[in-house]
């Protein structure tokens, strides 16, 4: 018998409300993607109202668990999770106002990172997906979020060099420091990724 099989009401209840959380994490990453040529005020207003849904998600979320003694995956899991889910959210956003504020226009390095970051995102919402009936195919997806991390950093390392390779003029530097705080918001919302993709291992090889 799965642990899914025990309070089967409860267990539908969390995991269909970390998919939520998921599929509006994958929303919010694609937006990100989809604004890179059109940064503004709209469309972070946007991106603003997805994060805000993702923080309510988790809020109800971590209401539920406080109502229940019995949850089909353990509560710091289901907890950890819908904490990545909404900081990957977060990030996603944090990026785009960077790029409004301080005026950054994507480049091929940001282009890249940032559908490396959109690919994990899929990834763990076909990781929850998969999670109560095909376990170690959830396993699979998590794998693969971490060998795109390892791609996002690698291409952060190289923005970072290529940014400070050529000469540089004193009245370049704060450009050039901007810059560096969006690839830095990317590489963080693929670590959130990564970690959640961390509890998702720990979760399926407590269910082993």
């Amino acid at each position: 018998m799965s642990i899914f099989d025990l309070g089967v009401k409860d267990g539908n209840r969390f995991v269909s409300m970390l998919m939520a959380q998921s599929a509006n994490t994958v929303k919010g990453v694609g937006f990100l993607e989809a604004s890179l040529d059109q940064v503004n005020d709209a469309a972070v207003q946007q991106l603003r109202t997805l994060a805000e849904d993702s923080g309510e998600l988790r809020r109800v979320l971590v209401d539920e668990l406080h109502r229940t003694l019995i949850t089909p995956l353990d509560r710091e899991d289901i907890f950890n999770l819908s904490h990545e889910y909404q900081g990957m959210v977060t990030y996603a956003l944090t990026t785009l106002e960077e790029m409004n504020i301080l005026n950054v226009a994507a480049d091929d390095h940001i282009r890249h990172m940032v559908a490396l970051v959109c690919g994990q995102a899929q990834e763990l919402q076909l990781a929850i997906a998969r999670l109560a009936k095909n376990p170690r195919v959830a396993t699979d997806h998590a794998h693969e979020v971490g060998k795109k991390e390892r791609q996002v950093e690698r291409l952060y390392r190289a923005a970072i060099k290529d940014l400070f390779a050529p000469p540089l003029a004193l009245q370049d530097l704060p450009a050039l420091f901007y810059r560096r705080e969006v690839y830095r918001h990317i590489s963080n919302m693929s670590h959130r990724a990564d970690a959640a993709a961390n509890v998702f291992g720990m979760v399926v090889m407590k269910l082993s």
